[in-house]
């Protein structure tokens, strides 16, 4: 993985600690997408895992809602794809 992706996802970490996540990955699967329409801008795929306090008592979707809240800005560019595993605790 090179530097820009590096930071790409120190930035996803960053925003999505306002979660204060108990477990948090972030892959970055542009790679699989190589050829793809958003892909060719520059902008990457990303899948998260994320476990969280935040989520308790919260529908699949308001769990996908706080993620999205926190990377709107990130989205379409540099973030193009992001898929999404939220837990509660």
């Amino acid at each position: 993985m090179n530097q820009p992706d590096q930071d790409r996802i120190a930035l996803i970490r960053e925003r999505l600690a306002a979660l204060d996540p108990i477990q948090l990955d972030i892959e970055d699967e542009s790679y699989l997408h190589a050829g793809h329409a958003g892909a060719a801008g520059g902008a990457g795929h990303y899948r998260v895992v994320i476990v969280s306090g935040a989520f308790d008592g919260l529908t699949r979707v308001a769990q996908h809602r706080l993620v999205y809240d926190q990377l709107q800005d990130l989205i379409p560019f540099p973030i193009h794809a992001l898929a999404l595993d939220t837990q509660a605790l």
